[in-house]
């Protein structure tokens, strides 16, 4: 979390359209105000980028946090500590400067020195006598569409044991907004989670914080070891202040409310057009990251082959795949524009062969069976808790086509090389 407060007035716009409004400090000596705002360090670091960009004039000037959380009344932080985020990492910088390389800007680096003090939630609450609570969590609870469907999981097992003690519990979540060029999807993924009750953008105002009983700063928490030592879920309820072995799997289920969604009569009409030609496969062959992708080329092979050898099945695709012309194959990418169009087409297919993208993290709610292409991830930490899933690895040490001991589904192949050498069949055994 970092302080600050900015030397000019000036409204910033998120992808929704709202306007986060800064206003010069008034009234210095008071602490508890309005025009002095709180964000995350990765927020703070994007705001002065775009400050930068517009004027010399516009600066955010870092106040020392320790005097606003000596403050009466100042609510408590749930879970691992960031205090005093701002001044720590700027120790760690100057220790981070060497004679012959400057590390400083690596938040990797700076990340690995910071010092985590983990308060477990259950010390944290118990002394509270209030019946009902509001939580403020500053941040984003992850970056990509995957890891924050899993953080919501953790943040729905929190908000589960909370209620185990109080009455009502109340959830409000400010996302990450200056730079944040996707933040109308992270705010479709939230808005449709039953447990938070609001979604809105940082950063907020200092006298804002103290509406809330508690509050989580989730900064620099995708930097930390133990984010890339455990699966998301896990990694976020170590965040939280929960003992995630003492969490039974069975409660490390994935949720979407799409109650409130409206999907366009066109889709609905497709689905039902589809149904009625047999059971319907979406095949997912690209990700945003190369390295997790199928070739274009084998991506085209894979698709004629599985039309060829999958004859009870309409083959359906929310990406473009050029070059495949059958009666059997749908290109649905144009009713996939966003996230809730995006679930919602994965919510009506009956199987499901993805590489490692959001897909099998979505597919997961609606009990959906996913086969999994992963070439670059460990997919024991990733879909350690679906039960649904079935992988396929594409490995650098592996010299043969052999089993792979996970549950007895996954195959381990050369990668790269083994594209070219995968054998439909043996994915579409794994569809049985």
């Amino acid at each position: 979390m970092v302080i600050f407060r900015v030397t000019e007035n000036i409204n910033i716009k998120t992808t929704d359209g709202t306007l986060v409004s800064y206003v010069k400090l008034k009234n210095p000596s008071n602490l508890l105000n309005d025009t002095l705002y709180l964000t995350t360090y990765e927020d703070f670091n994007d705001l002065k980028s775009v400050f930068s960009q517009i004027s010399e004039k516009y600066q955010a000037k870092v106040i020392v946090e320790k005097r606003v959380r000596e403050l009466e009344y100042f609510p408590k932080e749930l879970g691992i500590s960031n205090e005093n985020e701002f001044s720590n990492i700027s120790n760690i910088k100057k220790r981070l400067k060497t004679k012959n390389k400057d590390y400083s800007k690596n938040l990797d680096y700076v990340s690995l020195l910071l010092k985590n003090k983990n308060n477990f939630v259950e010390d944290e609450i118990k002394a509270t006598l209030k019946q009902d609570i509001k939580i403020a969590i500053l941040g984003n609870l992850g970056f990509d569409i995957g890891e924050m469907i899993a953080s919501c999981t953790a943040l729905r097992i929190l908000y589960e044991e909370l209620k185990k003690k109080f009455k009502t519990v109340k959830i409000e979540l400010f996302l990450n907004s200056s730079e944040n060029k996707q933040f109308s999807r992270d705010k479709q993924i939230f808005s449709n989670q039953y447990f938070i009750s609001n979604v809105a953008a940082l950063s907020i105002s200092v006298k804002k914080l103290f509406n809330y009983d508690y509050f989580i700063d989730t900064s620099l928490v995708t930097k930390q070891p133990y984010y890339n030592q455990l699966n998301y879920v896990d990694a976020w309820l170590y965040k939280f202040g929960i003992d995630f072995r003492k969490i039974a799997k069975e409660r490390k289920y994935n949720t979407l409310d799409l109650s409130k969604y409206k999907p366009s009569k066109s889709v609905v009409e497709k689905f039902e057009e589809l149904r009625l030609k047999g059971k319907i496969l979406l095949f997912h062959p690209y990700s945003a990251h190369e390295k997790r992708s199928i070739p274009k080329d084998v991506a085209r092979k894979m698709l004629k082959e599985l039309l060829f050898k999958l004859k009870d099945y309409v083959i359906v695709s929310a990406l473009s795949i050029d070059g495949v012309d059958d009666d059997a194959f749908v290109d649905l990418s144009r009713f996939s524009k966003n996230f809730l169009d995006f679930a919602y087409i994965i919510s009506n297919v009956d199987n499901i062969i993805t590489v490692d993208t959001s897909t099998y993290h979505i597919s997961d709610i609606f009990f959906i069976p996913t086969i999994v292409l992963f070439t670059t991830e460990n997919p024991l930490k990733r879909v350690s808790n679906y039960n649904y899933v079935k992988t396929v690895i594409i490995d650098d040490k592996s010299k043969n086509l052999s089993l792979f001991k996970f549950d007895d589904n996954s195959l381990v192949l050369n990668r790269f090389e083994s594209w070219q050498k995968l054998k439909i069949g043996k994915i579409i055994k794994l569809l049985d």
